[in-house]
């Protein structure tokens, strides 16, 4: 008997990172004492998050190919380099006015200049490959080999420390990046160890995730979950815009600028990630974590319709423009 339980959960946008985390934050919430209960590997599930995502990150290294770098590093590195000024403009200006810690009170409590760069940086790479599979060319697709050097928190590490909010010290900054890099070495060393570790990438999600999770209260969460669904509407707006107009400055037609105006799944693991390395952002990685999983959603809901418009739209005035009676495209 076959129930179907890995595809209820991709069905969610996000599944494999948001309903992990969903359950672990409710049990947390209503039986808080359920790690301690149990102890052991159980108790250390609950707990584990880090060394998790330790790992993860070597094995996601392995999976980036420096031999594709030169020939993507036009498109994926403008559309990186939109991303993290996107990330140091938002945390100058937000580091300006709130600061480091979240908002106490008001329609906009619990939302933190951490939350914000954290959502922007982080592009859902699955997401954006599988609509430029359909709606862009090979070139756009290996671009988020370039792109996927944003994930972890090394550049929001950077992000924060250029916008003036704290400083990390090098070896915190090095220690963030060095899984990664580790794992991009093995992976570009050996093709069978690039296989073996990219092949673990998506089973650590649900375990991380479910870790994370098991650290957040949910009596905040709908609060969080209105304040998110806002963060997620305006992380597509500007970074959509922003990824748009570059994309067309290099040559492009827009379409993979909006396919990367997203919030990747394992973004909501920078918040702690950041705190773990600056004890100044604890009282922000809570509520930010929250955000920035409301974040994914959203994104992961408006961006695929969103790249689909778009693209009819470049289509049929490509079409007009080609016609007998049109103008000669430029």
């Amino acid at each position: 008997m076959s129930v179907g339980i890995k595809r209820g959960v991709e069905s969610v946008p996000g599944g494999m990172m948001i309903v992990p985390l969903v359950a672990a934050a409710l049990i947390t919430t209503f039986a808080p004492h359920t790690a301690s209960f149990f102890g052991s590997f159980t108790g250390a599930l609950f707990t584990g998050a880090l060394p998790i995502l330790a790992v993860f990150y070597v094995c996601m290294g392995a999976t980036i190919s420096l031999r594709s770098l030169p020939q993507v590093v036009r498109r994926g590195g403008v559309l990186l380099a939109t991303k993290i000024l996107l990330g140091i403009i938002a945390g100058l200006v937000l580091g300006h006015f709130i600061g480091v810690q979240p908002i106490k009170a008001g329609w906009f409590a619990g939302v933190s200049t951490l939350a914000v760069v954290a959502a922007i940086n982080d592009t859902n790479g699955g997401l954006y490959m599988a609509l430029m599979g359909q709606y862009g060319g090979p070139g756009d697709v290996a671009a988020y080999s370039v792109m996927a050097l944003e994930s972890g928190p090394f550049l929001t590490m950077v992000t924060l420390g250029v916008a003036g909010l704290s400083s990390f010290p090098w070896q915190t900054l090095l220690g963030a990046i060095l899984p990664l890099a580790v794992g991009m070495v093995l992976g570009n060393l050996d093709p069978e160890l690039r296989q073996f570790l990219g092949g673990a990438t998506p089973v650590m999600i649900p375990f991380f995730a479910f870790a994370l999770g098991a650290t957040l209260d949910l009596h905040r969460v709908w609060a969080a979950g209105l304040v998110g669904a806002g963060l997620g509407v305006l992380v597509v707006l500007v970074s959509g815009t922003a990824l748009i107009l570059t994309d067309r400055l290099i040559g492009g037609k827009g379409t993979a600028g909006i396919a990367a105006a997203s919030t990747a799944g394992n973004a909501a693991a920078v918040p702690a990630l950041v705190a773990a390395a600056n004890h100044s952002y604890a009282e922000a990685a809570d509520s930010a974590t929250l955000l920035v999983a409301s974040s994914v959603i959203v994104t992961a809901l408006l961006v695929p319709p969103l790249t689909s418009w778009w693209h009819r739209r470049v289509e049929r005035r490509a079409d007009s423009n080609s016609s007998p009676g049109g103008t000669v495209p430029r």
